[in-house]
C-alpha cells in the first residue's frame, strides 16, 4: 500500500480562495440584478433546492443544500410558508418530523425567477469560460463534493 500524496496547504489554501472569491463575486453581482422581486437571493436558494428534489422533503435535507444555519432556515421556511410558497406537512413515517415541498405558487416563483437568473449565470460562466472549462469546472465541483460524501477509505 502506498502511502497518499502530502497535500500542498499553501496551494489548496489558494485554490480555495479563488473559489471563494469567484462565488462571492459572481454572487455580489447576480444579487444586484432586477431578477429578485418577488424572493430574495436566499429564499430563492430555498426554493430552488426544494423544486430540485421533487417532493416533500425533512429540513434537515435542505439545510445540507444551502448556506444557511437551521435556526436561519427554520425562521426562512416559516417566512416562506406564510407567503403560500411553501408547505409544510407532518412526516408520516415520524411524527416529530415536519416534511416541506413547494406550493404551485412557489413552483412559479422559482421557475420564473430561475429562468432569469440562469441567463444571467450563462452569461457570465459564458463570457469567462470556453465549452471545455466550463465541463472541467462542473467535474471538479462534483469531484469535490462526492469526495466530502463519500465513505473514509482505510
Amino acid at each position: 500500500m502506498t502511502a497518499p500524496a502530502r497535500t500542498d496547504v499553501r496551494l489548496t489554501n489558494d485554490a480555495w480562495e479563488a473559489l471563494m472569491t469567484a462565488h462571492a463575486t459572481l454572487l455580489a453581482k447576480f444579487s444586484a440584478e432586477d431578477m429578485w422581486g418577488e424572493a430574495s437571493v436566499r429564499e430563492y436558494d430555498v426554493l430552488y433546492t426544494l423544486a430540485k428534489f421533487g417532493a416533500p422533503v425533512r429540513i434537515c435535507s435542505v439545510q445540507e443544500r444551502v448556506l444557511l444555519s437551521q435556526p436561519a432556515l427554520s425562521r426562512m421556511i416559516d417566512r416562506l410558508a406564510t407567503r403560500g410558497l411553501v408547505a409544510r406537512a407532518a412526516d408520516e413515517q415520524d411524527g416529530r418530523a415536519v416534511l416541506v415541498s413547494l406550493t404551485e405558487e412557489g413552483a412559479r416563483v422559482q421557475r420564473e425567477i430561475g429562468r432569469a437568473h440562469a441567463k444571467s449565470v450563462a452569461r457570465d460562466l459564458g463570457a469567462g469560460l470556453s465549452t471545455d472549462e466550463l465541463h472541467e469546472l462542473e467535474r471538479l465541483c462534483l469531484k469535490l463534493v462526492a469526495t466530502q460524501t463519500a465513505p473514509p477509505t482505510e
